[in-house]
């Protein structure tokens, strides 16, 4: 599979294991993927996200990607919805830290797992390794770069998608900037984050 991955789209895939490494992740899934292209510079994707106004606001991004992490992959609109409820989606976060431990409930298992060296992607991240695949090959081109997995974040429910959406991007105006060559979009009713 990854002999068809561009250098920029292999070291997406493993930066984002060093990503899952840095913020104490078991897994690898779409959170560090998203990091991991947010930290990009010069490739397709940078490219992209730049054009979309989010590499100014990485640290936001990863602010709402912990968030997301630390409620076990509950997005903001869905706690939101929830509170609709009257389900305090943080509360019930809050108590099961308090009898299990700060991050319990994150998605790659228990606080205080034992680390090691070679993290396993989650089902959601390989769904996106080849979700960008069939966007590649569906697009006609050979390789898949990491504009493809940029895509393949956004083109699905997700917490990356999620996290994008409630930063004012998606899999529309990410398509619409790769095909466009990484140049600024504007928006209809939307400001222009670039």
């Amino acid at each position: 599979m990854f002999e068809k991955f561009t250098a920029d789209a292999r070291a997406v895939v493993r930066d984002a294991a060093e990503q899952a490494g840095r913020t104490g992740s078991g897994t690898v899934g779409e959170p560090e993927l998203l990091l991991a292209l947010l930290d990009r510079k010069g490739s397709p994707a940078a490219t992209a996200l730049g054009a979309l106004g989010v590499h100014k606001r990485r640290e936001s991004v990863a602010e709402a990607l912990a968030a997301v992490r630390r409620r076990g992959g509950i997005s903001t609109a869905d706690a939101a919805a929830l509170a609709g409820l009257g389900i305090d989606v943080d509360e019930i976060v809050a108590r099961v830290e308090q009898a299990h431990g700060v991050g319990a409930l994150a998605a790659d298992g228990a606080p205080g797992r034992r680390k090691r060296a070679r993290r396993p992607f989650t089902a959601e991240a390989k769904s996106v390794l080849e979700r960008a695949l069939r966007i590649a090959a569906g697009r006609g081109e050979r390789r898949l770069g990491d504009e493809h997995l940029l895509m393949a974040l956004t083109a699905r429910p997700g917490p990356a998608a999620a996290v994008l959406a409630e930063h004012g991007v998606t899999f529309a105006d990410v398509l619409r900037v790769v095909g466009e060559g990484g140049k600024p979009v504007e928006r209809r009713g939307r400001r222009n984050l670039s």
